[in-house]
């Protein structure tokens, strides 16, 4: 069974937990929500919430509920990315890649890893 759609604040709050795993709410609370004005129930729901969709799961220590996400933030990121080309690009990449040439705002490093990327498609490709 496919796991539900998240939304833009809970990948942010999914990717944040991913990078410190096995955090209580009130941390989570110090670290990602008092920096974006979030009340501690505002965060506390968004866990919960992506607990309930199957991406967080959490274990009782030392008094506190501990948050861990469930599977790789790179899966959960690649649907999103999935949905967003599907829904708004209506499949296609190119209008993104333009956006991107026209930004010019591409650093070195991502430079790489897109020629990288494209290396590996050209690869696939020949190897059809």
């Amino acid at each position: 069974m496919a796991k539900k759609s998240i939304g833009d604040q809970e990948l942010a709050l999914l990717q944040h937990i991913e990078e410190a795993p096995k955090s209580s709410v009130a941390e989570v609370c110090a670290a990602y929500g008092e920096a974006r004005g979030l009340a501690r129930s505002t965060v506390l729901t968004m866990m919960e919430r992506l607990r309930a969709k199957g991406y967080l799961t959490r274990r009782k220590a030392d008094g506190a509920f501990r948050y861990s996400v469930t599977s790789e933030s790179g899966d959960v990121m690649s649907g999103a990315v999935s949905r967003f080309v599907e829904r708004t690009l209506q499949g296609s990449v190119s209008p993104f890649v333009a956006w991107m040439a026209e930004r010019g705002q591409v650093s070195d490093t991502e430079l790489a890893e897109l020629e990288v990327l494209v290396g590996q498609l050209q690869s696939k490709r020949k190897g059809r």
